[in-house]
Parts: C-alpha cells; sequence; structure tokens
C-alpha cells in the first residue's frame, strides 16, 4: 500500500510539472494576463494538491499562480489553463465548447488522438503528449518552438505508446496474479507451520518493500532526468544570454583599450617632447654659463643682460595677458553654461508644468462633462416625444459634440500621460508586430491589409508606448486609403551612424510606408500637431492627435520623426531610436 500511495505521487508530481512547463511555452495575448495566472483543474482529482505545491513557489509571466477546482463544465471561466483526467468522464467535446473564445489552455490526459489542445499519456515511466495547433491557432493561443519539438506529432506513435501502457498494465497485473497464486500454493503447503509462515512472509514482504523501492528510485531518476533536461535547456538559453552579454562588455573593453592606447600614446608624445626641451634647457643653461664666465668683464654682458631681461619681461607679459585672457574666458563660459542650465531647468519645469495642467485640465474638463452629458439623455428619454424637427436635430447635434468633447478630452489625457514612464528595457520590435498584427486581425481582414516587415531589430525603450508609435502608423496606413485599393504596409529598419563633435554616435532608422491618400507639401509641417485634422470627420474618423502622440514616444526615447509624402502615391514615415 505504501509503494502505490509513492508511485501515485511521483505521477501526480510529474504531471504538476508538465502542467508548469506548458504555460511557459505558451504565450497568451498581454491584456489576457491580468494581475495573476489562473489555473482550474475537473473534478475530484487529487493532482490540484500538487499544482497548488507547486504554484506558492512558482510565478508565470512574472504573476502568481491562482489554483482552483472546478466541478462543473459550466463554471469554466476566467481561467489562463484548465486541466481534467479521463477518469472523470468530462466530455471533452462541451468542454471545447464552453471555452471558445474565451482565450483559455485546454490540457487533457488519456483522451483519444487530437482531441483537445494538449493531450498527455503515462508511457515509459514519464508523460508524452501531443498538440492540436489548429485548437491553439483558434483560441488565439501562441506556442514556442520547443513546445511543437517534443510533441508526438502522427496518431500511429500515438496508439502505439497508447498500446504499450496498456500492455504494461496486462502484464504487471497477470505477474501480480501469478505471485498471488505463489504465495497461496506455499500457504497450503506449509499448513499447521504458523512460525515459518509467518517469517515466510516477512520475508517476501522485505523483498516486495526492496522491489518497490528500487521501482521509486528507478521513477525519481525518470524524473530527475526530465528535471535535468529541463535545467539543461534553460541553462543553455541563459548561458547564450550571458555570451551576448559578456560579447557586448568585450566590445566595450576592447574600446576603452583602444582609447586608452591613444591616451598612452599621446601622453608618451608628451613625455618625450618635456625630455626634449629638459635636455634643450640644460644645454642652453650650460651655454649660458660658459659664455657669462668668459664674458663676464666685458661690456657687452650687460647688453646681453638687458636683451634678456627684455625678451623675459616681454614673455612674462605675454604670458599674463595670456592668463588673464583665459580666466576672463572661462569666467565668462561659466556664467553661459549656468545660464543655459538654468533654462533648461526652467524649460523642464514649464514642460512639467504643462503635461501636469493638461493632465489636470482633461481631468477636471470630464466632470461637468459627464454632468452635461448626462442632462442630455435625459432630455432625449423624457422630453424627445415634445420636441419639434429642428429641436430634435438641435438637441442630436448637442449629443454628438459632447461625444467628440469626451473623446478629445480623452486624447489629451493620454497624450499627457506618454513620456512619463522611463523604465526602458530591450524590446524585440519583431515580436511587438506580430501581436500587434493579431490584435488587428479583425481590421486587417475587413480591409485585406498586407503588412511586411524586414530587418526588425532589439531596441532600448518602453514596450508599450513603442506599440502604440507602431499602432498608430499602421492604422493611419489603413485609415488614409485610396478608394478601391487594397492597403499595403511595408516596415524597414537600417542601422545608421554619424559623426558628432569627433564622436561616432549609431541609432536605428525605422520607415513605415504606405500606398494611401497621400499628404500635400503644405501641410506636411502641421500634421504631428495636437488636434491637427486635414480632413472632416464624415470623410475620416478620430481625434487628430494620433501623430502628436508619435512624436512625443520618439523625442521621449532620444530620436527624431519626419515624413515624405506625395497626393495619392502614399507616405513614408522615418523615425530614430538611438542603439
Amino acid at each position: 500500500m505504501y509503494s502505490q500511495k509513492s508511485n501515485e505521487e511521483v505521477e501526480r508530481q510529474q504531471r504538476a510539472i508538465f502542467i508548469f512547463n506548458f504555460a511557459q511555452q505558451v504565450i497568451w495575448p498581454e491584456e489576457s494576463r491580468k494581475d495573476a495566472f489562473t489555473i482550474g483543474v475537473m473534478g475530484a482529482d487529487p493532482t490540484i494538491v500538487n499544482v497548488n505545491q507547486m504554484a506558492q513557489k512558482r510565478f508565470v509571466y512574472g504573476k502568481p499562480i491562482q489554483v482552483r477546482r472546478i466541478n462543473r463544465i459550466s463554471e469554466i471561466d476566467d481561467l489562463h489553463i484548465i486541466y481534467v483526467h479521463k477518469k472523470y468522464n468530462f466530455n471533452v467535446e462541451s468542454i471545447l465548447k464552453q471555452i471558445r473564445g474565451k482565450r483559455i489552455l485546454l490540457i487533457t490526459e488519456g483522451y483519444s488522438y487530437n482531441a483537445s489542445m494538449i493531450n498527455m499519456i503515462r508511457a515509459e515511466g514519464t508523460y508524452k503528449y501531443e498538440i492540436n495547433k489548429r485548437l491553439i491557432s483558434r483560441a488565439n493561443l501562441k506556442m514556442t518552438s520547443s513546445l511543437e519539438e517534443y510533441a508526438i506529432s502522427s496518431i500511429d506513435k500515438w496508439q502505439e505508446l497508447y498500446k504499450n501502457a496498456e500492455e504494461k498494465l496486462s502484464a504487471v497485473t497477470e505477474e501480480n496474479e501469478q505471485q498471488k497464486e505463489i504465495i497461496e500454493q506455499q500457504q497450503e503447503e506449509i499448513g499447521h507451520q504458523q512460525d515459518a509462515i509467518v517469517t515466510q512472509q516477512k520475508e517476501i514482504e522485505t523483498k516486495e518493500e526492496v522491489i518497490l523501492e528500487k521501482d521509486y528510485s528507478i521513477q525519481n531518476l525518470s524524473e530527475d532526468s526530465e528535471l535535468k533536461n529541463i535545467a539543461l535547456q534553460e541553462k543553455i538559453a541563459l548561458e547564450k544570454k550571458l555570451e551576448r552579454s559578456i560579447q557586448k562588455q568585450i566590445e566595450q573593453l576592447k574600446t576603452q583599450e583602444e582609447k586608452i592606447k591613444q591616451s598612452d600614446e599621446q601622453i608618451e608624445q608628451q613625455r618625450q617632447f618635456l625630455e626634449y626641451q629638459n635636455a634643450d634647457i640644460v644645454e642652453k643653461e650650460a651655454i649660458l654659463e660658459k659664455n657669462t664666465k668668459t664674458i663676464v668683464n666685458q661690456k657687452r654682458a650687460n647688453q646681453i643682460l638687458i636683451l634678456l631681461l627684455f625678451f623675459l619681461g616681454a614673455a612674462s607679459l605675454w604670458i599674463f595677458l595670456s592668463r588673464r585672457k583665459s580666466k576672463r574666458l572661462n569666467k565668462l563660459l561659466k556664467k553661459q553654461h549656468t545660464a543655459i542650465e538654468e533654462q533648461s531647468e526652467q524649460l523642464a519645469s514649464k514642460n512639467k508644468e504643462l503635461e501636469q495642467f493638461a493632465y489636470i485640465a482633461s481631468h477636471d474638463l470630464q466632470e461637468p462633462l459627464n454632468t452635461v452629458s448626462s442632462f442630455i439623455e435625459l432630455l432625449e428619454i423624457e422630453y424627445k416625444e415634445k420636441f419639434d424637427s429642428d429641436g430634435k436635430e438641435i438637441l442630436n447635434f448637442i449629443k454628438e459634440g459632447s461625444v467628440r468633447m469626451k473623446k478629445l478630452i480623452d486624447a489629451l489625457l493620454q497624450y499627457s500621460r506618454l513620456g512619463r514612464n522611463l523604465n526602458f528595457k530591450a524590446v524585440d520590435c519583431s515580436v511587438i508586430l506580430k501581436e500587434l498584427q493579431a490584435d488587428l486581425k479583425v481590421v486587417i481582414e475587413e480591409n485585406d491589409v498586407l503588412i511586411e516587415t524586414h530587418n526588425l531589430p532589439v531596441v532600448h525603450g518602453n514596450d508599450i508606448e513603442l506599440r502604440l508609435l507602431f499602432q498608430n502608423l499602421i492604422s493611419n496606413g489603413i485609415k488614409f486609403r485610396l478608394p478601391d485599393t487594397k492597403p499595403h504596409i511595408f516596415i524597414d529598419c537600417k542601422q545608421l551612424e554619424e559623426n558628432i563633435d569627433d564622436e561616432v554616435k549609431k541609432y536605428w532608422q525605422f520607415s513605415v510606408k504606405d500606398n494611401g491618400i497621400g499628404i500635400p507639401k503644405e501641410y506636411q509641417d502641421r500634421i504631428f500637431g495636437i488636434f491637427q485634422r486635414l480632413h472632416s470627420r464624415e470623410e475620416y474618423k478620430g481625434s487628430g492627435i494620433g501623430l502628436a502622440h508619435c512624436e512625443k514616444i520618439v523625442k521621449s526615447h532620444g530620436g527624431t520623426i519626419w515624413l515624405t509624402s506625395k497626393k495619392d502615391q502614399g507616405s513614408t514615415f522615418y523615425f530614430t531610436i538611438p542603439t
């Protein structure tokens, strides 16, 4: 009995490990991750205890884990993962129907091939699994390449494992029956020799415990091997990351070594020059001493001394004037530098005050606007039928104006918040574009949009603001399109460098090109202004603040943004991000 419980405990522990590994290798959209990562276990499955124990020590996407028991299919909601074992007789098709469109990953065990998103089976002392790409994609979830690499890819292999597991179970059952028959025969042969029977039973129990302990040890070795394999994969990924970091540090050290080498060369040149000057001074002093001794009684000695004194005085005067001029220039430069710093501080303070004013103004304006909107709705409900056609039209104009005003205030509030988050990190632009295309999937399919990307790098910045930057530019390319034309947006990037004050600075230059209506040259200077529109609201919807957001995001990252465009020939927006 003890050995049986231990084996079941090992299986539950391995099952919990696999569930957490699947959670780490499936990607949920950013907005569906919420404050906590939730896992549900169907029925009276004791696996929930092991899952709960591991949840106390782990995080998924940096979020705490909550584990819940689900007793009925109708209770499945607001989860990330749901696990169910076939022995509890839940209908997998009913579960798939319940979670449709909810971005929930279904993990099953013991069901038929290709029945759910991820299906597990215990075989060869561990767990094997197969994945259903179609169901995972339909749930708007993504999986890593490593998850697909180790999955079972054919029904034949699945059936073979299932058959092997059943055969192994049958063999173990048959072996147990044979052992029971042997024990019964021995008991019949022993008869009334009670003491011998007790002794043999103890030996048999001892042997069974040894065998079970060996089986348990082998099972632990299999589990350890799997855990070590997972740890090895994580270690390899970490070592690759460390290798990239070390390589970058080596490049920086090489750059510093080159600068130090140049500095050493300059110091050596200065030292040689000083040695040459010292030697020259020593030589001149010897000559002067020799001449002084030879002409001390001569009349010309006084003239030479006077001449030397004159030159020394002139040199001293020139040095004095130079130092005085240098001090005056230093004071002037220091004064100008102080003034520039004061102006910079004033400008920063004014910018902060303007942002606070915009935030407070937009925030405080919402209260009276909400009051006006409420009274408009009250008028429309209570008195609309009492108005004539002109009154109804005026009421409709007032209602539309309040809605536009609310949208403008919300846009102004969002604009004031941009640039406050200076938490920069490494951001993979290709990942941002893939997630963005997934979020805009409905709009892209409705408008038959073609989006192409090329050479997208990893930059240092804020992922949320960069995502908003790309979203605004792509949305404009879709919105401002020519009639009867399929929108085509091409996003490219290249690394450039320029020499500023004898210092080479590198930066990424992005380009977002569309085939839309274009922007006339006379209007290109004003499109980045806040609430600037070139078309009426009836032609193209929007608040006119999207490109102002783009400019503020790029400037907060230390870059610039501009465009080239011709009417009816599309536009290309360029922006830079420092490396």
